[in-house]
């Protein structure tokens, strides 16, 4: 991956809620507030959907008070399991706006 290309991920204003620790995230997200990105798009699937919310809501009440929900999209996402089963997994995107 090239530079310019590294660089522009990193601002492009997305966080994908995973299994890492959940203060990771709140910085993830007011760090790319706090460098300029106007909308952050905080994305999850599954089990890590009411993280995804908590994540929200601690940068709106406890680090961010400026910021508000600009809008929330659910969804779901059919993909293909291990046993050839079609799965359907729950999706929530997140965005919160300056």
């Amino acid at each position: 991956m090239t530079k310019e290309k590294t660089k522009k991920s990193k601002k492009d204003g997305n966080i994908f809620i995973g299994n890492k620790m959940f203060m990771n995230y709140v910085t993830g997200v007011v760090m790319q507030i706090n460098s300029g990105v106007k909308d952050v798009s905080i994305k999850a699937r599954g089990k890590y959907i009411s993280k995804a919310v908590d994540v929200a809501e601690v940068v709106r009440n406890r680090f961010l008070q400026d910021v508000k929900v600009k809008g929330i999209k659910i969804g779901s996402d059919e993909f293909e399991g291990r046993q050839g089963k079609n799965i359907r997994v729950s999706t929530i995107d997140i965005t919160l706006t300056k």
